[in-house]
């Protein structure tokens, strides 16, 4: 049975999302504070955090952050704030994925069933190290490394890599991406933008043009060697 860990201020719907994923055969515990939030994720690990963004104390960005430094965990964002700049600065911090509220409870497992596909994605036949110039990715030991010296990425960086690096040379849309590494037929392409982004800011020098991960201007990125 796989855990979900909400942490989210407002006793109603924190109740109401503990009890609907429960109904949907999860594990579902709930926190009201970052704080208690990430002491309980310590105790005991959840297989996925869904965190509001305005919380008492500490908010849902220093929340992330904090779970991202010492956990690998997926993290989805439910949160009423839809402006652009808070779903970027969310996705900046290291959440996964990011939900307006309302949330339909269906959506939300779809989502859950996504992350957990992208979880055991990468089992299977060896693959070979992948070069890219002084970039070199290792899907079975889940490494990027950077001439030479390894590079740390979130899980959901290291899927969009590979995804790229498995189709060398080749332009793969925004939509494409989010369908084989969010396992999504349709939703927010920043989600993609963002994520090329934090990637750039790791595997690129940041002087010029990208030498690795490029953009195809109206058609989407791809990764070249």
């Amino acid at each position: 049975m796989s855990a979900v860990l909400v942490i989210e201020d407002d006793d109603r719907i924190r109740l109401s999302l503990v009890l609907a994923l429960e109904d949907e055969g999860y594990e579902a515990t709930g926190a009201p504070t970052a704080e208690e939030g990430i002491a309980a994720q310590r105790r005991k690990p959840a297989d996925t955090v869904l965190v509001d963004l305005m919380l008492p104390g500490i908010d849902g960005f220093e929340c992330i952050r904090t779970l991202r430094r010492t956990h690998d965990v997926p993290i989805v964002v439910i949160s009423a704030r839809d402006d652009t700049h808070d779903i970027v600065a969310a996705l900046e911090a290291g959440a996964d994925d990011y939900l307006v509220k309302p949330v339909a409870v269906k959506e939300l497992t779809a989502r859950l069933r996504a992350l957990r596909r992208r979880a055991r994605a990468g089992a299977g036949d060896e693959v070979p190290v992948l070069r890219f110039g002084d970039l070199e990715i290792s899907p079975e030991a889940g490494e990027v490394r950077l001439a030479g010296t390894q590079v740390a990425v979130t899980r959901t960086e290291f899927q969009l890599l590979c995804e790229l690096a498995e189709h060398p040379g080749r332009v793969l849309s925004r939509h494409q991406l989010l369908q084989r590494v969010w396992g999504y037929d349709g939703g927010d392409e920043r989600l993609v933008d963002v994520h090329v982004g934090r990637l750039r800011q790791k595997i690129e020098d940041g002087e010029g043009a990208p030498r690795h991960l490029v953009t195809v201007r109206g058609l989407g990125y791809k990764l070249q060697r």
